[in-house]
């Protein structure tokens, strides 16, 4: 399979991949002197990446080395360009940065926090019935209780809900139908 430049900036990549896009701006063109930059921040981490001129354009090229040791993780991104002393910024968005599983040990936990909940929630249910909402929990780091067995309930089925949505966001983006329903029995 041939690598594909990509002709604007990824939604997301997978850490340890190469990444590579072109961004034409006809008012920083890039054999004008003028260099394209992002940034990637969020509370963890900080990354910044630079073009290189491609004509015209500028061509922005993370190697699988660099990239590797990206965390993964939902990053805040801006774009600025600069020349000399001048920085002009171009865009604020967001990237995600996926984690690169052939770098991980076997017993990496690939589920997301929603779905971690939900299970904790399924396994105190099937442990304690409709008394689970006597119980005190401590799910990611946050102590819960339930006052009833009607609120522990919506909770879960709050949880649900989430965890629907990241698989139907999923399965759309692996172009499969979202099949937005969900079949769990205790």
């Amino acid at each position: 399979m041939q690598n594909t430049i990509l002709n604007t900036e990824p939604a997301e990549f997978t850490a340890g991949d190469t990444v590579q896009w072109i961004k034409t701006l006809s008012d920083y063109p890039a054999d004008d002197g003028w260099v394209l930059n992002y940034v990637f921040i969020n509370a963890a981490n900080k990354y910044t990446v630079s073009s290189t001129a491609d004509g015209q354009s500028h061509k922005v090229n993370i190697t699988a080395t660099t990239s590797s040791g990206y965390a993964a993780g939902a990053y805040s991104t801006q774009s600025f360009v600069t020349k000399g002393d001048e920085r002009y910024t171009i865009a604020n968005g967001s990237i995600k940065i996926n984690t690169n599983l052939a770098g991980q040990a076997a017993g990496f936990d690939t589920r997301s926090s929603a779905k971690k909940c939900l299970d904790q929630l399924n396994e105190a249910f099937a442990n304690y019935g409709k008394k689970a909402y006597l119980q005190q929990y401590s799910i990611a780091g946050r102590t819960m209780s339930f006052n009833s067995p009607g609120d522990f309930l919506a909770f879960r089925s709050k949880v649900q809900q989430e965890v629907n949505r990241e698989i139907s966001a999923e399965r759309t983006k692996n172009g499969m139908s979202a099949r937005n329903k969900s079949m769990i029995g205790f």
